[in-house]
């Protein structure tokens, strides 16, 4: 599993997910601006979806013998 790029991909699509969560719990314990904190968690939902998708994708990839 190692050896597949799509599993890296999705897994830096996750790690993605997770600095953009940090930056906005960041920015809300900061206390900035609501609608730029907004802004962010906007940002983090789009980045889930593409991470959800790839493992998705990845699984189903590998479910069909896919390597």
């Amino acid at each position: 599993m190692r050896d597949d790029p799509m599993f890296w991909v999705a897994a830096i699509a996750c790690l993605v997910v997770a600095g953009i969560l940090l930056w906005g719990i960041g920015s809300f314990g900061a206390g900035a601006d609501p609608k730029k904190a907004n802004k962010i968690m906007q940002y983090r939902i789009i980045a889930q979806l593409v991470a959800v998708l790839l493992v998705v994708g990845f699984v189903w990839l590998r479910s069909r013998g896919a390597n």
